[in-house]
């Protein structure tokens, strides 16, 4: 995973593509060179050097007039709202048709975790294509509303009372957050934020993995990574985590709109950004569900 999502590694969203500028080296007066770590980098470290707009500038991402078929923020806004949207709507069907009372909850629960399931290939799908898929995308967002209107039911109707709007509302206090952060330049993603976010996560989703194995094998909750002080303590990791994969996303959407990326990949930045959320969603749900459980 070389970007906080699986969709910023393909092309205009990578980092070993010199892209975001992690592995070109602009020299005092001069283009961006090869380096060792990227020795195929273009003259103006831009991806989109055969794009007619792109022109050189030093010490900042090449900037590209606005023209027809470029990447604008509005057009992420959009995409990110659409796909948004349809999520949303999903999961207030789901929540309104999939009852979790007593008698419905297991076949509610199995719906749920088969769409998570569907979700999950359709974004492994999405991902590892070169081109993004309105489609597929919007596809994936109404399963991942489907499972995610069906969790957040069940939590918020067994365990916690107001658990959905309360992790709702940290997801968009964490949003807006480091929106300002970033924009603020209180955050400064580079080379080193970057491999510290991902050697962070890559630690984070083997424990998780560890947790899970031992828990199918010995029954209970495996090593405890997920109930009680344990769970607090990675409950709140994961938000940061999400947090962090954010201003990476940010960053990554701000130089396509720099390097004058083709439109369609605002789809891309859309999808990556959705998963970003529902991650934060899912651990704001799991640390109200363990703070509120007996």
């Amino acid at each position: 995973m070389r970007s906080s999502n699986p969709v910023f590694s393909r092309r205009g969203f990578g980092r070993d593509n010199g892209y975001a500028g992690f592995n070109t080296a602009p020299q005092a007066g001069g283009p961006a060179v090869a380096t060792q770590a990227n020795p195929y980098a273009q003259p103006t470290g831009n991806p989109y050097a055969q794009n007619p707009y792109a022109q050189q500038q030093y010490g900042a991402p090449p900037q590209a007039p606005a023209a027809a078929g470029r990447m604008t923020i509005d057009d992420v806004v959009m995409r990110t709202g659409t796909t948004l949207g349809v999520l949303v709507v999903t999961a207030a069907l789901s929540w309104a048709l999939l009852p979790v009372d007593d008698a419905n909850i297991s076949r509610s629960y199995g719906i749920g975790i088969g769409a998570a399931l569907i979700a999950m290939v359709l974004g492994f799908v999405q991902a590892f294509k070169r081109k993004a898929s309105p489609a597929l995308i919007l596809t994936y967002a109404a399963f991942e509303g489907v499972f995610l209107g069906v969790i957040s039911s069940i939590v918020d109707n067994r365990i916690a009372d107001g658990a959905a709007m309360q992790a709702v509302i940290g997801t968009m206090a964490v949003f807006a957050g480091v929106l300002v952060a970033y924009k603020a330049g209180w955050i400064r993603v580079n080379r080193r934020f970057y491999g510290f976010v991902m050697a962070a996560a890559l630690g984070f989703i083997l424990l998780m993995a560890v947790n899970l194995l031992f828990a199918v094998i010995g029954g209970g909750d495996g090593l405890g990574f997920r109930s009680g002080a344990l769970g607090v303590l990675f409950g709140v990791i994961g938000i940061i985590l999400g947090a962090c994969f954010l201003a990476l996303d940010f960053k990554q959407v701000e130089d396509g709109i720099a390097y004058g990326a083709p439109r369609e990949e605002a789809w891309l930045a859309a999808f990556g950004l959705t998963l970003t959320l529902v991650w934060i969603y899912l651990e704001f749900l799991r640390l109200i569900s363990i703070l509120n459980s007996d």
